[in-house]
């Protein structure tokens, strides 16, 4: 029997979202929206319905449709022409369509990984990027982000932690469960590295492009600093070359997890290839309804509300949780403020003890059950038991009638039980 690590956060989800009366400020994706919020997001009023109801349900195409795997496509281009010029766009040939993000990175690992292998992943991160390669024979080794570098990644490091056998290096961009961003710079510095190692670089992007909180470019008020997807970067140097995949889905970042519809893009064709073969083990073809609703809300008229709605909401959300973490409550709690994604790590310390962290597994049941406020354990989920003591993980971006009724009644506890 293959050694299956319990997948934490998962299971602590699974087991407290659906409590009675509980107030979610776990939930990582942005707010779900409907069909019908589609349709009124939609600046082309002439549009058909994001449903083809007299289509027959076929299988479909099996690795997806061409027009929703070229709105994927387009999605991963939309910095291209500004960080690398010279590579060419992508097209539905580089993709290929998934149940999810987890089952695009499930199908790379499976595929990329086995016994003998070496994997580096960057930690902390959603634990399936490091715990599949080791159930599959990998070893792992973990690249430890650290709160005083913003929880970005220390190049450096890296050749401390290669090997003769390192096959895979995987990151997460905007960061799980930190919010933190990946600067393009040191995204180009990592594809340097591992193309001069042949290492295959796996870059979940599932929270992109929900870069809302970074500073403008110094040379103009008006540019954003987002880094573009891995796939839009080539290494320096003309003689080197890098495989890359990216994963992603539309759960996130466009408020659609009820799709269950994912991604998996690279350049490389016998990587597709073989990932599309393993896929045949584990699914014919996604869901046609899933299929066209994806379509429609990746379709240039729907997309950029649809991304300008979850910024505005996490924007709006992550200004009421600094507040809490950064002014009324800043005694008891400390983080690195997030500048992407929908999550934020924060440590909460008891001040009537003396300021020592509070045992956070024991602290999220407390006050799950005194307040209903539902948050994830930091040592557990993400620390693999031993570290992040005291940290928890929020989901901010929720309704914000829903944040701000979960930071009010976080308030009262904190008050009550930590100063």
């Amino acid at each position: 029997m293959v050694k299956i690590t319990p997948f934490e956060v998962e299971q602590w989800m699974d087991r407290y979202e659906t409590t009675p009366g509980v107030i979610n400020i776990a939930e990582t994706c942005c707010a779900s929206i409907s069909i019908d919020d589609l349709i009124s997001l939609n600046t082309d009023k002439s549009a058909c319905s994001p449903l083809q109801l007299s289509k027959k349900l076929t299988y479909g195409d099996i690795l997806g449709s061409e027009i929703l795997r070229q709105r994927v496509a387009s999605l991963l281009n939309r910095d291209l022409n500004h960080h690398s010029p010279g590579v060419e766009p992508l097209n539905a040939e580089n993709v290929i369509i998934t149940q999810g993000a987890i089952a695009a990175n499930f199908l790379a690992f499976y595929t990329l990984v086995g016994p003998g292998d070496h994997v580096i992943s960057v930690y902390p991160t959603y634990q399936q990027l490091y715990s599949v390669p080791e159930s599959l024979g990998a070893e792992v080794s973990l690249w430890k982000l650290k709160a005083e570098n913003g929880y970005v990644p220390d190049v450096d490091e890296l050749e401390g932690l290669v090997k003769a056998d390192t096959k895979l290096l995987v990151l997460n961009n905007p960061n799980n469960p930190t919010g933190a961003t990946i600067p393009t710079p040191t995204l180009q510095s990592i594809l340097d590295f591992c193309s001069s190692r042949n290492i295959t670089i796996l870059s979940d992007e599932v929270y992109s492009p929900l870069f809302h909180s970074l500073p403008a470019s110094p040379s103009s008020s008006t540019t954003s600093t987002a880094p573009p997807s891995i796939l839009s970067l080539s290494p320096s140097g003309t003689e080197k070359t890098c495989v890359t995949l990216s994963t992603g889905s539309t759960s996130k970042a466009l408020a659609l997890a009820g799709l269950r519809l994912g991604w998996i893009v690279s350049r490389s064709p016998s990587l597709l290839r073989a990932i599309a073969s393993a896929r045949d083990y584990t699914a014919i073809s996604v869901s046609q309804l899933d299929d066209q609703v994806a379509s429609y809300a990746l379709s240039p008229s729907v997309l950029p509300a649809l991304l300008e709605r979850n910024l505005d909401l996490a924007r709006t959300n992550l200004a009421l949780l600094t507040e809490f973490v950064e002014g009324k409550y800043s005694k008891v709690c400390s983080w690195v403020r997030p500048t992407a994604g929908t999550t934020a790590l924060v440590q909460f310390r008891n001040l009537s003890k003396g300021g020592v962290p509070v045992d956070d597994a024991t602290f999220v049941l407390d006050v799950l059950d005194k307040t209903h406020v539902l948050f994830m354990p930091g040592s557990p989920c993400f620390g693999l038991g031993t570290e992040f003591k005291g940290y928890v993980r929020i989901g901010y971006a929720c309704e914000t009638e829903v944040l701000k009724r979960g930071l009010e009644l976080m308030g009262q506890y904190v008050e009550e039980h930590l100063l």
